[in-house]
């Protein structure tokens, strides 16, 4: 999914230019990142943002390489890119990411009108890249083990408000369905001290909300045979202007009770958690090589209710994974009515070469997996919406983002318990509203997925 750089909102240097760039995000929030450092390293270096890709010297594509549905949306992205170069022969057009790190010979080959393809390793050096040769086409994709540093420029693109922070490269996990850890390599966490100084950076900048992300959080550290996310979190909640700090992508069996201890008891800690967990069937969930069972979900679910009662879970289910019987996919749909789940995202299985699942027998064909997937979101819609409608007429904290991507006569913010993009939005449609400020909105109304409410306290 692609993931929009909002240039207008981005500092301009109005002097001496090596050029003009327009980027295009893909995929996933970490991949983000990895596009914001480029954004960083260019400004530092003189270069401004074209707001269209029709005005750029330089378009850069962060793809996503992940599935299928990635890949082909990586590959039309470039398409339309190099369509640019019939009116601006001089335009570069530089593919950077997963695609390119997962199929860099391929793509050389494949995309002669690409000038330059960068992996996912050696993307900090893309000014040096760009100042190269770029009369042939140049690839840049060696493993060289990169950890994202907090001293790297970067560019926060998600808001003025909120910000995404990476703690960790790459994956421990072997999950059969999986090419991540062929792509990202072995997982590398960041000192804790240098996500801290990160951090303490952006709230200057006026951040109130940081979103740690990472392929999975709850493991930060473990390389090392050390768990430092309970020592990062406690640092991070010492900053005095930091108030809102939400975890993203937490794998079930790594969470302990001395996290849920003071996840709990922190208030700066939203009460939010994305748990991936995949499948229900033990059966499916031994085949994904997910080393935990139905009952341990459940189990962990409950445990981590019995500590914050008022939390919001997210998770994300799989279908039509090789072998998935209509045993198999109905036992899915109990766990996901049985738990209901504030936020849920439903994904159909990709078959992927390099993958264990990929030669697995019993492929599911794509109708079945189409209409699994409808029924998962179906059922989670009803259950959204019954949850929504229940805080009709109550008042939360809302963080005020600013105005509505969809019209100037709304404003729009989030709960504590909506993350950004994945999730839902609050809708302001009455009352004095201050962009960056966690305001109290009473709830007027409820829909699928989002809400709509009014500002009853004063800027």
């Amino acid at each position: 999914m692609a993931s929009p750089i909002h240039h207008s909102k981005l500092d301009q240097d109005t002097g001496t230019t090596k050029g003009k760039v327009h980027f295009i995000s893909l995929g996933c929030a970490r991949n983000r990142v990895d596009t914001e450092v480029m954004l960083g390293t260019l400004l530092d270096e003189s270069w401004q943002v074209a707001e269209e890709p029709d005005q750029a010297d330089v378009i850069i594509i962060n793809t996503c390489g992940f599935i299928t549905a990635a890949k082909e949306e990586s590959i039309d992205t470039i398409l339309s890119a190099v369509e640019h170069k019939k009116n601006n022969p001089q335009l570069i057009v530089v593919v950077a990411g997963c695609l390119t790190q997962r199929y860099k010979n391929q793509l050389v080959k494949g995309l002669p009108e690409v000038d330059l393809f960068v992996g996912t390793d050696e993307f900090p050096r893309i000014s040096e890249f760009l100042a190269g040769n770029t009369q042939e086409t140049a690839l840049h994709a060696k493993r060289s083990h990169y950890i994202y540093s907090g001293e790297l420029p970067k560019k926060n693109t998600l808001s003025r408000v909120a910000a995404y922070v990476k703690i960790a490269e790459g994956c421990q996990h072997h999950c059969s369905f999986c090419i991540i850890p062929a792509i990202r390599g072995r997982l590398r966490s960041r000192p804790v001290m240098n996500v801290v100084d990160e951090v303490d950076r952006l709230v200057k900048t006026g951040v109130v909300e940081v979103n740690l992300i990472a392929q999975d959080l709850a493991a930060y550290g473990r390389e090392q045979g050390r768990d430092d996310l309970l020592y990062l979190l406690k640092n991070l909640a010492s900053i005095d202007q930091l108030q809102w700090v939400r975890l993203l992508y937490m794998y079930p069996e790594n969470i302990s009770e001395l996290f849920l201890q003071f996840f709990a008891e922190n208030h700066k800690m939203v009460k939010y958690l994305d748990i991936p967990i995949q499948h229900a069937s033990d059966d499916i969930l031994n085949k994904m090589n997910r080393g935990i069972s139905e009952a341990q979900l459940r189990s962990i679910i409950a445990k981590v209710r019995s500590y914050v009662p008022d939390i919001a879970i997210r998770t994300s289910v799989m279908v039509g994974f090789p072998g998935e019987s209509e045993q198999d996919f109905q036992r899915l749909l109990r766990f996901v009515e049985d738990m209901s789940l504030e936020h849920l995202g439903c994904f159909a299985y990709s078959q992927e070469e390099g993958t264990v699942a990929g030669r697995m027998p019993d492929q599911i064909p794509e109708e079945i997996k189409t209409q699994r997937r409808h029924q998962v979101m179906e059922l989670q819609k009803e259950i959204s919406a019954r949850r929504l409608a229940k805080m009709v007429g109550n008042q939360y904290p809302v963080l005020i983002e600013g105005l509505s991507k969809e019209t100037d006569l709304l404003a729009q913010g989030r709960l504590s318990t909506q993350a950004p993009e994945v999730d839902g939005i609050v809708y302001i449609n009455d009352g004095p509203f201050v962009t960056g400020k966690i305001q109290t909105v009473e709830i007027t109304e409820s829909h699928d997925y989002d809400l709509v409410g009014k500002v009853i306290d004063p800027p």
